[in-house]
């Protein structure tokens, strides 16, 4: 079982246990081999450019007035970047937050509602899940309350769909955006299980502390059961359309029986749904939030598909769509099993670290920014990718 430690600094490896950066030891050969220290640190000053810019631009989006980021319906909008500047390398895990920090909190707590949840026009899990994280990142105690509050509310978005007469129904255990969207999906899940990880700790202080009685649990079980059965894997998922064929076993899909990738027809006749890059390295983050064993065959089976479908041009099966979410997924788990190099189907091994962060260089605009001219889910929000793409890079610096 892998244990992470508390969030502090973005997601970064020099805060991880040995046991954490063990997880995954098998993605290569060389997994843990320290790239060249001189190479390393010109990529670290190449990225560390890049976030300066990046981070200078992003907080001159920042309203004066109310605080906020983008569109004031969707608080996600502002919490991702104040993630992304709580994580700027020139910042101290424990400096003062700012004044502009501070105004994008508050704004983050003027959008909580009775239930907990922190949300404004729909998508409730989405930003509940990351107004949470950005909450619990700035580790401030006057947060604390508002803090249990989303975590209850997110807890309360699992699905039990049982009580409805539909006993194991696919959708049991999984979270879904909320309000009329109930079914679960992937996405909103992992962000619910990364959110409720990181803000865990808070449960262990003092339980006199008001607002921590009687706090609900997830069933992470119950969660893991859903994420598995967004994955292709005859062993673990005990839906009909799951395969084991060559190009989609381990990789996983939106939710059961649906994929933004499509479908493709076997040559056994059937059709089924195809895996893909972000729905795969989400559902391998959720394995690394319920602490699973690095032999787990699960495990075992997402990381040889993402190995086999490496790429940092597309998201694989997707093309454009959805690329910086699928560059923050993947970062995100790379960076916490602190794997150095991949291991590719034909047998040679790539520095992703080096590949994701050129990359980025290369699509950042003149003026420290970054667009996806692929639109869908958002990614023509300037202020969204641009938060996804800082993210991305700073943990890859924190990893170096």
């Amino acid at each position: 079982m892998m244990t992470l430690p508390p969030l502090r600094f973005p997601f970064s490896t020099r805060l991880l246990p040995a046991c954490a950066a063990a997880f995954l030891v098998t993605w290569s050969a060389n997994a843990n081999a320290a790239s060249p220290a001189r190479a390393d640190h010109s990529l670290k000053l190449e990225i560390g450019r890049a976030l300066e810019k990046g981070l200078d631009w992003l907080a001159s989006r920042q309203d004066a007035e109310s605080g906020a980021w983008g569109d004031e319906r969707y608080p996600a909008l502002s919490a991702l970047p104040i993630c992304a500047l709580l994580g700027a390398p020139s910042r101290a895990p424990d400096a003062p937050l700012d004044e502009s920090l501070l105004r994008g909190l508050e704004f983050l707590l003027s959008r909580q509602r009775e239930d907990g949840g922190i949300y404004g026009n729909g998508l409730a899990t989405y930003n509940t899940a990351l107004s949470l994280l950005a909450l619990t990142l700035a580790a401030q105690p006057e947060y604390d309350l508002p803090i249990l509050q989303a975590r209850k509310f997110l807890i309360a978005q699992q699905a039990d769909f049982d009580t409805r007469g539909t006993p194991d129904n696919p959708f049991d255990g999984g979270i879904g955006y909320g309000g009329t969207y109930t079914h679960s999906d992937l996405s909103n899940t992992h962000l619910a299980l990364e959110a409720l990880y990181y803000s865990r700790n808070l449960l262990s202080d003092s339980a006199a502390a008001p607002g921590k009685e009687g706090n609900p649990q997830l069933d992470w079980d119950a969660a893991i059961a859903f994420v598995q059965r967004c994955q292709h894997s005859a062993a673990s998922n005990d839906q009909e359309w799951s395969s084991d064929d060559p190009e989609n076993r381990g990789g996983f899909i939106y939710y059961p029986g649906d994929s933004k990738a499509g479908s493709q027809r076997l040559e056994d006749g059937r059709t089924v749904p195809r895996s893909y890059g972000s729905m795969s390295y989400a559902g391998l983050l959720s394995f690394i939030y319920a602490r699973m064993d690095r032999g787990d065959p699960r495990v075992l089976a997402a990381r040889d598909w993402l190995q086999k479908n490496y790429s940092v041009e597309e998201n694989p099966g997707m093309g454009h769509e959805g690329l910086y979410y699928y560059y923050h997924t993947m970062a995100k788990a790379l960076t916490i099993l602190d794997v150095k190099e991949l291991k590719l189907a034909g047998g040679d091994t790539v520095d992703w670290r080096s590949d994701l962060a050129t990359q980025l260089f290369d699509l950042q605009d003149s003026d420290g920014f970054w667009v996806n001219e692929t639109g869908r889910w958002w990614e023509k929000d300037p202020i969204l990718v641009t938060a996804y793409a800082l993210l991305t890079l700073e943990h890859i610096y924190h990893s170096l």
